[in-house]
């Protein structure tokens, strides 16, 4: 068994689905113990409980989302004195809301996409990057997207919510200069998880026709991707990667079969 990460503590946002469940699923396998955030808490139980039975994994979890500031400070005092010494920070959580002109957008839809994917980021960061200043250590690895380097037709909002977190990921290499905190930040292309299920507000046909006739990245490409960069040496930091299924050569260009 690989056990990387042996007595590190992982913060992990959006854990109960896709990118951060696998990510949590691969920390555990590596022996970290772990943080779970996620508003979907009953999900984050099945998720524990199987991490426990499978890999003897330690997690304590948080219930909340990520868009509501006061909740996250109340529940981040909560967190045991057992897991406080986080090592590694992963900012998952974000989603996609609708696929329309801007004309024709949902102020809720934008709402959401920008408070979840920019503002759910900061809050999450700012909690937990004193604990990373008082040791000057850890690691913050921030999900972006394909889509914050290119914008594609009907993106528009969502497009711009990832340039936002990849602006934010090189301000926060040059704020973090002279510490020895690593930031990463990881731009997936076409990853199955429920991404286009949420996007399309649960219509699972439409969703499911966004990666038929190729073979997309799943979570766990991502995941182990992580992990890769957090086990390099201390000196050593990736800033900036972007990681394509080889059917996908730009956001919108993808080689399909069908």
């Amino acid at each position: 068994m690989n056990r990387k990460l042996d007595g590190k503590i992982a913060f992990i946002t959006g854990a109960s689905s896709g990118i951060g469940e696998a990510t949590a699923r691969i920390f555990a396998e590596s022996g970290a113990k772990l943080i779970l955030l996620a508003r979907r808490i009953e999900r984050l139980n099945s998720i524990a409980e199987e991490l426990k039975k499978e890999y003897n994994t330690e997690s304590y979890l948080i219930g909340a989302d990520v868009r509501d500031f006061s909740k996250l400070q109340m529940e981040f005092k909560k967190i045991p004195q057992e897991f406080r010494d986080i090592s590694i920070l992963v900012n998952n959580a974000g989603l996609a809301r609708g696929l329309e002109k801007i004309y024709e957008g949902n102020v809720q839809d934008w709402e959401e996409m920008i408070d979840t994917n920019i503002k759910g980021l900061l809050y999450v960061t700012k909690l937990v990057s004193p604990i990373f200043l008082e040791k000057n250590s850890g690691h913050i690895v921030n999900i972006a997207s394909l889509a914050g380097r290119a914008v594609y037709p009907n993106g528009n909002v969502y497009c711009a919510t990832k340039y936002a977190v990849k602006a934010l990921s090189e301000a926060m290499v040059i704020d973090f200069n002279g510490t020895n905190i690593r930031i990463t930040n990881i731009d997936p292309g076409l990853v199955e998880t429920e991404f286009s299920e949420v996007r399309f507000h649960g219509d699972k046909e439409r969703a499911k026709r966004v990666y038929q006739g190729y073979k997309p990245l799943t979570g766990y490409d991502i995941a182990n991707i992580i992990l890769f960069c957090v086990t390099l040496p201390e000196h050593v930091m990736i800033q900036d990667l972007l990681v394509t299924p080889t059917a996908q050569a730009t956001a919108t260009i993808v080689s399909k079969n069908l």
